[in-house]
């Protein structure tokens, strides 16, 4: 197993900041329900020798484990940033200790990057949707007699 591999399953195990935040200031969701990737970031900010700072970070992801490691480990990058600050990371720099994503998970740290970006132009107009809207409110199955079943993670 490479080092990548066994830094995504440790940040798999026990992932951080994951789950809606109720007074976030701003929210950004990117990806799309056909494709069933998709992340939706929270933030929160605060005031901190003057700046505006972002003092809470939290995501919900649908999708690639890969995608909710990135965004665990980026919510706690963003701590303490300007949003012009967390305006200027790349996708590769949201990796955090993951360490750089192999070619076919690279649009992972994308999708991160997406939903960080979004949250920080919504920050001014305070779009964050209502409360009873989540990420898999959104989901719906393409056609068919498909359906989405969430699985509990002790089953596995």
């Amino acid at each position: 197993m490479s080092d990548f591999e066994e830094n995504v399953r440790a940040a798999l195990a026990n992932p951080r900041n994951q789950g809606e935040m109720a007074d976030a200031d701003s929210v950004g969701t990117v990806g799309s329900p056909d494709c069933g990737d998709m992340l939706r970031m929270w933030l929160k900010f605060t005031e901190k020798d003057g700046r505006k700072v972002i003092d809470r970070a939290s995501f919900q992801a649908f999708g690639c484990q890969t995608a909710i490691a990135v965004a665990s480990m980026a919510t706690e990058l963003l701590k303490g940033k300007t949003p012009e600050e967390a305006a200027q990371l790349s996708a590769d720099q949201l990796t955090g200790g993951l360490g750089p994503l192999p070619p076919m998970k690279i649009h992972c740290g994308q999708l991160v990057e997406g939903a960080l970006r979004n949250a920080l132009g919504s920050e001014n107009t305070r779009n964050a949707p209502p409360a009873a809207t989540t990420l898999n409110d959104q989901l719906r199955p393409p056609s068919g007699n498909i359906r989405i079943v969430p699985l509990d993670p002790a089953d596995s």
